[in-house]
């Protein structure tokens, strides 16, 4: 008789579990744990060497977007633009920022975790991270990236 309860507390579990995750695809919300995200090193904002995981819409595609980046050590990014605003949160590590159209050194800001900055739409900017680095990235797709000095692209 036990044995049946459990199994039947099972099976309802079960089931519940399967009506609340469609439930949830219905109306469109996300629960995501770290391990559940899907990195890939390829993405409309992800160039060589890092990895982008895109967790709501599509930064190549016309609406919002949110995207998480995560950056080896050592990694620079040239002066470049993209054609929408963008709000930067890091989550892990220190990203040093700067903006002008010349990469300098100078010019760099330390923002340690937790920090906040934007990327307005069509501003140039550069980047360094030291240490290994993530991310997230929201804003108003389709996104793209146009560097300043075309031969700086590394695609």
């Amino acid at each position: 008789m036990r044995i049946k309860v459990i199994l039947a507390v099972s099976a309802s579990a079960i089931f519940v579990s399967f009506a609340v995750a469609a439930y949830a695809e219905e109306l469109g919300v996300m629960a995501l744990t770290p391990s559940e995200m899907k990195w890939s090193p390829q993405g409309a904002l992800a160039l060589t060497g890092l990895e982008q995981v895109n967790l709501v819409g599509d930064p190549a595609k016309p609406g919002p977007y949110t995207v998480r980046l995560r950056f080896p050590a050592g990694y620079k990014v040239a002066p470049h633009t993209h054609p929408d605003s963008r709000e930067i949160t890091i989550l892990f590590g220190t990203v040093h920022t700067g903006y002008g159209d010349k990469f300098d050194a100078e010019k760099l800001k330390a923002l340690p975790t937790g920090s906040f900055y934007t990327e307005p739409a069509n501003v140039s900017h550069f980047l360094e991270m030291r240490e290994a680095v993530m991310v997230q990235v929201s804003g108003m797709g389709p996104s793209g990236r146009k560097f300043v000095n075309p031969a700086d692209n590394p695609k």
